[in-house]
């Protein structure tokens, strides 16, 4: 045989690594594919990539949370949560990295995004369904998502989050209502004073009601960091931008401070005024 017959003979031909094989790593990379020369592009495509894959880390813990809250697995609901709040913390540091870049040096790639927009990922609109955010225009933006995405559609009709947790403060024996308790899922949450007074209760007396008192503090850190980072979001936009219109059709800024002000599971964020 040859040197150039051994070179390319299949027994001789060299194997891909386990580690890029099994998580296909190889592809993953060939995925970025910047229409520039600038590096600051790449950057800005790998960061996406690296954003979009924790929506749905975050996305596979809540929905593990749901299930564990809907069987009453205290414990098990709340390891899921914490791990969905760890999730969110590093979307949140994800943010840093783009606040590195300049306005001058995103400038030379902006007009490639054209309509593109981060709003437009349709796992990030799951995971804002699985929390609750289920407002009417928001819905109405996904519209054409809802027909290409079974499992956006789906979490649109399902239980969510928050729905799980009420739905296991009363199988504690705290009040709900039964209105809460069997309400439209697909709709948008609204808040309710029996349910602020359900949270009181376990925060008031936290000795009897132990297990409602850590659920309700691990959903308060996953609503907080979630919070942190539509913060963070609308900070590096404003120092990248200014009040330029934001892609994909929003206004930019100020349609990031709008949705700044919204708040997933309500009650727990006002309870704190009543304590």
């Amino acid at each position: 045989m040859t040197v150039e017959q051994d070179a390319v003979c299949p027994l001789h031909r060299p194997s891909v690594p386990e580690y890029v094989g099994y998580a296909h790593m190889d592809r993953l990379h060939e995925l970025v594919q910047p229409r520039t020369d600038s590096p600051r592009e790449v950057v800005f495509l790998l960061v996406s990539h690296v954003k979009e894959l924790m929506f749905r880390v975050a996305y596979v813990e809540l929905d593990q949370a749901r299930t564990q809250m809907r069987a009453d697995r205290i414990d098990q609901a709340c390891l899921a949560l914490d791990r969905a709040a760890q999730s969110l913390r590093v979307l949140v540091q994800t943010w840093d990295l783009l606040a590195s870049m300049s306005p001058d040096e995103f400038l030379v790639f902006r007009h490639i995004l054209g309509q593109a927009s981060g709003t437009q990922s349709f796992m990030y609109r799951t995971l804002e369904f699985s929390l609750g955010n289920k407002d009417p225009r928001m819905v109405s933006a996904a519209e054409d998502q809802l027909a290409l995405y079974p499992q956006l559609r789906q979490e649109l009709a399902a239980r969510t989050v928050y729905d799980e947790a009420l739905g296991l403060l009363s199988r504690q024996g705290l009040d709900i209502p039964a209105p809460v308790l069997h309400r439209d899922s697909s709709a948008q949450y609204r808040p309710d004073p029996a349910v602020e007074l359900a949270w009181r209760a376990a925060y008031e007396d936290p000795a009897r009601w132990p297990g409602v008192h850590r659920i309700a503090e691990q959903l308060m850190e996953v609503a907080f960091r979630f919070s942190h980072w539509r913060a963070s979001h609308l900070l590096v936009v404003e120092r990248m931008l200014g009040d330029k219109p934001g892609t994909g059709g929003t206004s930019g800024v100020s349609w990031l401070r709008e949705i700044n002000e919204h708040r997933f599971f309500p009650e727990l964020w006002s309870v704190r005024t009543s304590l």
